[in-house]
């Protein structure tokens, strides 16, 4: 029984627990790629609207971040760990028995605001339980971090799986017994951990989602309303307002949801920069990629998630056994430029596509260049902005570098979204306009990632060292 083993042995059954938090944060975001055709066509998704699917998660997720790092501070890691797997758990039965569009996107709104709970608490855990061992810290951040990449290749194949032989809601019920497991089993595992005083800032943590919701919806309605309309003028205008009212109350209030003075830190600022303009790129790829698989190629939902088996286990391979390796004897710096110089340069090959394409022609290979580069900037990126904060702002750290991420995620899609529509990417039956719309999202990705290479190249500090320490960070938001 789980009280009878020894300390050390619930240590790591804790990291295991606390690696499939992990898994299943990541799984949610990659396992309703494959998915999507089917839930446009039962749900009646226009194509334009279809990455709605996606932000509603992300933009909660990213949103609440800040909020969820916050909570675990000041509430305790193991309860804010356990409430947001309640959050995600109701979210999941939301979004698998919604038969309407709004009730789709509210079930994955709750999806994320659980995983924006469970993400910061989930390394707070882990940092309770082996932070005082340096000699088990190494190996248990490098088996968390393994988690990620893995939810990812998992998310694609089983994504495909379900969707061909089972029925799409079960992409979302998947996680309802693991989220069962997790709430038995960690009031045995999980330190308690201690309340501290302060207050929570909810006001910041409802303008920041407000103000990217806002953004992103503007950003996403701009091709069918209009780039000079008011409706999209004014949409950035109010998401201007709010994330401005964010910045104000965050500068004003004793107990804000972010410390400004925090990005003062050598590298943190750029880092978290790092992180937006790699999300940016990322994500957009990923989206489109599988619509060309499934649009243009004609691929089935279990075809199509099995041909992104093999860029996600590229990426967990580097992430875990050659990146840090790398950042240890170049340094993070120039791993970050180097790794989205690479994506940059996946991306434009995979510009090339055709609609008479293969896919071990037009997809596999360049599919493959922009997951190197992926995976060599995302670790030591990631690494070098958590080990930029002081130690008593893990939390806050942990939620400013996953914000990040998804902010440029959630903005990076919107943008390639209405770019890709304009150009033909809502034809669908037309193979040539579909590609044509595809491959602009695709080239406008890789801009992101060389903007991203140049300014990682001009803001970050370069420091040799700090390539393994920063690594060993890293591996816990990969």
């Amino acid at each position: 029984m789980l009280t009878e083993t020894s300390p050390a042995s619930r240590r790591w059954w804790a990291l295991a627990l606390i690696a499939i938090a992990q898994f299943m944060v990541i799984m949610d975001t990659s396992i309703i790629g494959v998915a999507l055709p089917k839930i446009r066509a039962d749900l009646g998704f226009s194509q334009e609207n279809l990455s709605w699917v996606f932000n509603a998660y992300v933009i909660a997720f990213g949103g609440l971040l800040l909020l969820g790092g916050r909570l675990s501070d000041l509430l305790g890691a193991r309860r804010i760990f356990a409430a947001g797997w309640i959050v995600l758990l109701a979210g999941s039965v939301v979004a698998g028995a919604a038969g309407e569009i709004w009730l789709e996107l509210t079930g994955r709104a709750l999806q994320g605001a659980g995983a924006a709970l469970v993400a910061p608490s989930a390394l707070t855990l882990l940092m309770m339980l082996f932070g005082g061992r340096p000699g088990e810290l190494g190996k248990a951040l490098s088996l968390y971090g393994a988690a990620a990449p893995a939810g990812g290749t998992a998310g694609v194949f089983l994504g495909g799986v379900i969707s061909e032989y089972i029925s799409w809601p079960w992409v979302f019920y998947i996680n309802i017994p693991f989220a069962l497991v997790a709430l038995v089993a960690s009031p045995a595992l999980m330190p308690k951990g201690t309340a501290r005083r302060g207050a929570t800032d909810l006001l910041g943590a409802v303008t920041v989602t407000a103000g990217l919701a806002v953004a992103v919806f503007a950003v996403v309605r701009a091709p069918e309303a209009g780039w000079g309309s008011v409706q999209t003028a004014g949409g950035l205008a109010i998401a201007v307002v709010l994330l401005g009212a964010f910045l104000a109350i965050q500068a004003r209030r004793r107990h804000s949801l972010v410390r400004l003075g925090i990005f003062r830190t050598p590298n943190l600022g750029a880092a978290n920069l790092a992180q937006l303009l790699l999300g940016g790129a990322w994500i957009p790829m990923w989206y489109f990629l599988n619509l060309y698989l499934q649009q243009v190629l004609g691929l089935g939902a279990f075809a199509s998630g099995s041909a992104l088996v093999p860029m996600t286990t590229v990426i967990m391979l580097i992430m875990v056994a050659i990146a840090p390796r790398l950042a240890a004897r170049w340094g993070a710096k120039a791993m970050i430029v180097s790794g989205l110089a690479v994506l940059a340069l996946g991306l434009v090959w995979l510009s090339l596509v055709r609609p008479t394409g293969t896919y071990w022609v037009d997809v596999l290979p360049a599919s493959l260049v922009a997951a190197t580069g992926m995976a060599l900037a995302f670790v030591p990126s990631l690494g070098t902005a958590m080990s930029s904060a002081r130690p008593e702002e893990g939390g806050l750290a942990s939620g400013i570098v996953n914000t990040s991420y998804q902010v440029g995620s959630a903005l990076g899609l919107a943008a390639m979204t209405a770019l890709a529509t304009s150009l033909g990417a809502n034809e669908l039956g037309d193979a040539a306009a579909l590609t044509t719309g595809q491959s602009a999202a695709f080239l406008g990705a890789a801009g992101i990632a060389a903007v991203g290479a140049l300014v990682a190249g001009v803001t970050l500090r370069g420091r040799r060292a700090q390539g393994a320490d920063t690594t060993n960070a890293a591996s816990t938001h990969a």
